[in-house]
């Protein structure tokens, strides 16, 4: 058997958090949601079954928390923040897709949220 790619993912990440352009959100917050998916060689722990050779999901979680406690204007800024910040922190991860949402975006419309989509290549892997 060969492995051909795969990707550590965490899907919905749910937060309160005040990131946006007018007062009141930054003031009093909203609810926003970060799904992403971190391209790393697992190889190793498929056949290992040993913790020590993936990445573990509650690192790449304290990563992303401590971006949201962070307010940003824009949604870019804090997906562009999360990346830069895996990727310093996270040996190995040589991709990253992030998706940060809004939920109920203050912009006079019905809709499940807005959101913005990055994907990133990490420039300083091997």
């Amino acid at each position: 058997m060969q492995l051909k790619e795969s990707w550590i993912e965490l899907d919905n990440l749910r937060f309160n958090a005040c990131h946006g352009v007018l007062p009141q959100e930054r003031l009093t917050g909203g609810e926003f949601t970060v799904s992403l998916k971190a391209k790393y060689d697992i190889s190793r722990a498929m056949l290992s079954d040993n913790v020590e050779e993936t990445i573990s999901y509650a690192e790449i979680f304290k990563i992303v928390n401590r971006e949201m406690l962070n307010p940003s204007y824009l949604l870019e800024n804090l997906a562009g923040r999360i990346g830069e910040s895996i990727f310093r922190e996270i040996e190995g991860v040589s991709e990253l897709m992030i998706k940060v949402s809004k939920v109920n975006p203050p912009m006079g419309a019905q809709c499940d949220g807005a959101a913005v989509s990055v994907y990133l290549i990490n420039d300083k892997t091997p």
